[in-house]
C-alpha cells in the first residue's frame, strides 16, 4: 500500500508520524512518501520535499511563496501521474492542500483529510471545496461530523491526534528539578511554532511579563521556543526589558507547561496540550492590518481557541487583532496570582473538560478507516 503525504506545519509533523506508524501496524507492506517534516522522515516517509520546515503565514510571505508552491503542487501531479498511491492523505494546511486534493481528484485517487480545517470557523462556503475534491473527512473535534455529513461530505469524527502525542511526552527530569530549586513562580511564555508568530506576538508578550513582575517580583518567565532560530529572535526582543527575570529554552514546551502556574501563549494546537496538564492560560494571536481587515468579517465563532470551544465558553481568555494588548494580559495573569480560588476553580473547569474530550487513539482509529476504505475498494474492483 503506497500512501502520499502532503503536511506543512510542524504540529502536522507530529500527527503525521503517528499516523503513519499506526499504518504499518495494520500494513506491513506501507510505502510513505509525500511532503513533511522531520518526524515523519524518522517514521519512514520518503520526502520529495521537506515542506514543514517552509511554514509560512500571512497574505505577504504566501504571495511570496507561491512560485515554489506551485512547483510543488506540479512536482506531486506527476508523482500522482508515474506512481499512482493508493491514497493522499492530507493534514491540515488548508491553502496548499486543496491543490493537492484538486490533483489527486483529477487521478482518480481517494483523498482523507485528517485534521481537516476549521471552515465551520470562517468563509463556510469553502466546504464546496472538501465536498468536490475530498473523499474522506476524518474529524477531530467532535462537532465537525456532524456539520460536514450535513453539508453533503463524508465523515467520520476519529479524535485530535494531539491527545495521542501526549501521553507519550518523558518530560526531562534534570530540567524539571533544576527549576524547581530555583524561587518563584512561573509564567510560562509560548510565542509559537512558525517564525512569523514569534515576530508578531512575542513583545506583547514580554511586555505582558514584565507588567506581571512589576506587581509581583518573585515572578519569572521560561519562554518556550520551538526551534534555535526563535529563540534569538526572543533573546534579542528581551533585551528592551532589562531587569526581567527571564530564561529562553528550546525543546522545551511540556516542561515549561508543567512548570508553571499560568501560561501566556500564542493560539494554535499547543492550547490542547495546556488543557491536558491544565493549566490556566491567556491566549494572545496578533493579526496584521490586512488580515484583520479581510479575515474578521468572516468569522462565524465565539471564540479562535480550541479550548474555548471545545468548552463552548471563555475558560482562557483571548486576545486577539492588531493592537498591542499587553495589559488586558497581564491583568488576566495577575488575577489568577491575585484570587487562589478563581484559580482553583479554572483548574477544575479545565481537568473537567479534559476527563470529556481528551480521548487518545486518533490515530489508530484514522489509520483503520484508510485501510478499511481501501480494502472496500480493492474488493469492489475484484
Amino acid at each position: 500500500m503506497r500512501v502520499f503525504f502532503s503536511v506543512g506545519e510542524p504540529s502536522g509533523d507530529v500527527h503525521g508520524a503517528n499516523l503513519i506508524h499506526a499504518l504499518q501496524q495494520l500494513n506491513g507492506n506501507l510505502e510513505c512518501v509525500g511532503f513533511g517534516g522531520e518526524r515523519m522522515a524518522r517514521a519512514g516517509c520518503q520526502h520529495l520535499f521537506p515542506l514543514c520546515n517552509y511554514a509560512v503565514m500571512g497574505l505577504a510571505n504566501v504571495i511570496g511563496a507561491l512560485p515554489q508552491f506551485m512547483s510543488l503542487i506540479s512536482q506531486a501531479d506527476r508523482y500522482f501521474h508515474r506512481h499512482r498511491p493508493d491514497a493522499v492523505v492530507l493534514i491540515d494546511y488548508p491553502g496548499f492542500n486543496w491543490w493537492i486534493a484538486r490533483r489527486a481528484h483529477y487521478h482518480g485517487i481517494p483523498v482523507f483529510y485528517f485534521v481537516p480545517p476549521q471552515l465551520w470557523a470562517w468563509a463556510g462556503w469553502r466546504v464546496k471545496k472538501m465536498r468536490r475534491f475530498v473523499d474522506h473527512v476524518l474529524c477531530s473535534l467532535p462537532f465537525e461530523e456532524a456539520w460536514y455529513r450535513e453539508r453533503g461530505v463524508s465523515a467520520q469524527f476519529v479524535g485530535h491526534p494531539f491527545f495521542d502525542e501526549l501521553p507519550r511526552q518523558q518530560l526531562d527530569g534534570d530540567f524539571l528539578e533544576t527549576q524547581h530549586r530555583q524561587a518563584g513562580a512561573i509564567i510560562g511564555i509560548l510565542p509559537g511554532s512558525r517564525t512569523q508568530e514569534v515576530e508578531t506576538n512575542i513583545l506583547t508578550q514580554l511586555r505582558a511579563a514584565q507588567t506581571i513582575h512589576q506587581a509581583h517580583p518573585e515572578t519569572r518567565f521560561l519562554v518556550a521556543c520551538y526551534k534555535e532560530h526563535h529563540l534569538k529572535i526572543v533573546q534579542k526582543m528581551s533585551q528592551r526589558f532589562p531587569g526581567l527575570p527571564i530564561e529562553t529554552h528550546v525543546q522545551k514546551t511540556p516542561e515549561i507547561i508543567e512548570l508553571s502556574k499560568a501560561c501566556i501563549s500564542v493560539s494554535g494546537s499547543v492550547s490542547l496540550e495546556l488543557l491536558y496538564r491544565a493549566k490556566p492560560s491567556v491566549i494572545v494571536y496578533r493579526n496584521s492590518r490586512l488580515m484583520e481587515t479581510f479575515l474578521r468579517p468572516l468569522l462565524t465563532i465565539k471564540h479562535i481557541t480550541l479550548v474555548n470551544l471545545l468548552a463552548d465558553k471563555r475558560l482562557y481568555p483571548e486576545f486577539t487583532g492588531v493592537a498591542c494588548q499587553a495589559a488586558g494580559v497581564a491583568a488576566e495573569v495577575l488575577h489568577w496570582l491575585d484570587h487562589e480560588r478563581s484559580y482553583a476553580q479554572t483548574c477544575r473547569e479545565l481537568l473537567a473538560l479534559r476527563e470529556r474530550v481528551a480521548r487518545p487513539g486518533a490515530c489508530a482509529r484514522a489509520a483503520r478507516r484508510i485501510v478499511e476504505v481501501l480494502e472496500g475498494k480493492q474488493r469492489h474492483a475484484a
